[in-house]
C-alpha cells in the first residue's frame, strides 16, 4: 500500500499517519518528493483497508500496490530516481555513465594505470574486483582488503569514485569503509542476509540480476535493500543463463526497459558479462544504450590475454576509446548524453 499526501502536508499530519501505520503492526517508508511526500506501508498489508487512511488530515489518497515488489514498484515514486557515486557519478539522471576497469585487482600498478587509461577514455567510475566469488574454488578469489587498499590508491590518484564487489554479510562494512558503491553480484542476488545488510549502510549499491531470476523475483529482492534503509539501490541487467551458447549469457535488452518501466530505481547494463566476448562488448553497449539504460558497467583490462580473471571478454583501454564515440552519437539520438570525467 502507498500513501500519497497533499502537497500541503504538514509534518504533523505525516506523523500521524506513519503512527497509524506502526499502530497496524506495520512499518513505514516516506519519501519526500519536491512536491509532495508518499509514504509507503511494509509488510503483510493486504487485508487492510486503504481507506482508513484516506480520512487523516493531509491524505490525498491511498492504494493498493499491485506488483509483489512495493519500494522499487513505480507506483511508489513516478520519476526515476537519482544515485550517486563519489560526488560527480549521478546514475538515473540525463547523462549516461560509464563505469569501467578490469574484473579483478591484480597489483596497484595494474589498478592505477588502468584507472588512468579508463578515465582518459571517458569512463566516470572505476570497478575492479578485491573478493571475487568464483565458480572454481581453485581460481583466483581476489587480494581481500589489500585489494581495496589498492582500488583507494586508484581513486587517489584519479578522482574517479570505485565500485567493488562485496560478497559476504560480514565483509559490508570492511568493503563499505573503502568502496564508494558497493557491487552485489550475479551470484549472490538471493542471498538475502547479505542483502539487508548491505542495505543497512549509507553507500550505493549495484544489484545485479542473478542469472535465472524473473523480474518479479529480481524487484522483490531489490525490495530487501531498500527496506532495510537503503535507498541509493541501481539496477543492473547482465544476461541470464538460457540454452544458448554463443555468448556467455542470453542478454535480455527487453529487460532494461521493462524494469525502467516497473521500477523508479535506475538501471544500467553490463555488456560485458552478458556477452562474454570482447568483439560482442561494441554493439551490446550500443543496444544498452539505445533501449534506454542509465549507463553501462565495462571490464577494461591493459592485457586481456593475461589477465587473471575475464580476459576473454575486457575490453583493452585502446578499444573503450575507439566505442566511446559511438556510444555518445547514440545517447544524442535518444536525447540523453555521456557524462564527462570531472579532473582528480
Amino acid at each position: 500500500m502507498i500513501i500519497v499526501m497533499n502537497p500541503d502536508a504538514t509534518q504533523d499530519q505525516i506523523d500521524n499517519v506513519i503512527g497509524m501505520i506502526r499502530e497496524m503492526g506495520l512499518k513505514e517508508h516516506a519519501i519526500q518528493g519536491t512536491e509532495l511526500t508518499v509514504v509507503a506501508v511494509i509488510g503483510e498489508d493486504r487485508k487492510k483497508d486503504p481507506s482508513i487512511f484516506e480520512t487523516l488530515p493531509g491524505v490525498s489518497k491511498a492504494m493498493k500496490v499491485l506488483a509483489p515488489y512495493k519500494m522499487s514498484a513505480r507506483e511508489l515514486h513516478k520519476q526515476t530516481s537519482t544515485v550517486t557515486i563519489g560526488e560527480d557519478c549521478v546514475i538515473g539522471g540525463n547523462a549516461l555513465q560509464v563505469i569501467a576497469g578490469p574484473c579483478s585487482v591484480e597489483s596497484e600498478e595494474q589498478i592505477v594505470n588502468t584507472a588512468r587509461m579508463v578515465k582518459e577514455a571517458g569512463a566516470t567510475a572505476l570497478r575492479g574486483g578485491a573478493f571475487k566469488p568464483r565458480t572454481n574454488p581453485f581460481s583466483f578469489q581476489g587480494h581481500g582488503e589489500d585489494g581495496l587498499k589498492m582500488l583507494a590508491a586508484a581513486r587517489e590518484a584519479t578522482g574517479l569514485p570505485i565500485v567493488t564487489e562485496v560478497v559476504a554479510p560480514a565483509d559490508v562494512e570492511l568493503v563499505s569503509s573503502y568502496a564508494d558503491c558497493l557491487q552485489v553480484g550475479t551470484r549472490n542476488a538471493q542471498n538475502y542476509a547479505l542483502l539487508s545488510e548491505v542495505g543497512k549502510q549509507p553507500k550505493p549499491v549495484l544489484y545485479k540480476r542473478g542469472m535465472s531470476m524473473t523480474l518479479d523475483e529480481y524487484l522483490q529482492a531489490a525490495d530487501y535493500i531498500l527496506a532495510a534503509g537503503n535507498e541509493n539501490v541501481i539496477l543492473c541487467e547482465r544476461g541470464i543463463r538460457t540454452f544458448e551458447k554463443f555468448g556467455r549469457n542470453t542478454y535480455s535488452i527487453a529487460a532494461i526497459a521493462e524494469l525502467k518501466h516497473r521500477s523508479h530505481l535506475p538501471v544500467v547494463g553490463d555488456p560485458s558479462h552478458a556477452t562474454g566476448h570482447a568483439h560482442l562488448v561494441t554493439p551490446a553497449a550500443r543496444a544498452t544504450i539505445a533501449v534506454g539504460a542509465d549507463g553501462m558497467i565495462i571490464e577494461v583490462h591493459h592485457d586481456p590475454a593475461h589477465a587473471w580473471s575475464d580476459g576473454a571478454q575486457s575490453l583493452t583501454p585502446k578499444q573503450m576509446a575507439d566505442m566511446m564515440p559511438s556510444l555518445a552519437q547514440i545517447a544524442d539520438a535518444v536525447g540523453r548524453s555521456l557524462a564527462i570525467p570531472q579532473h582528480a
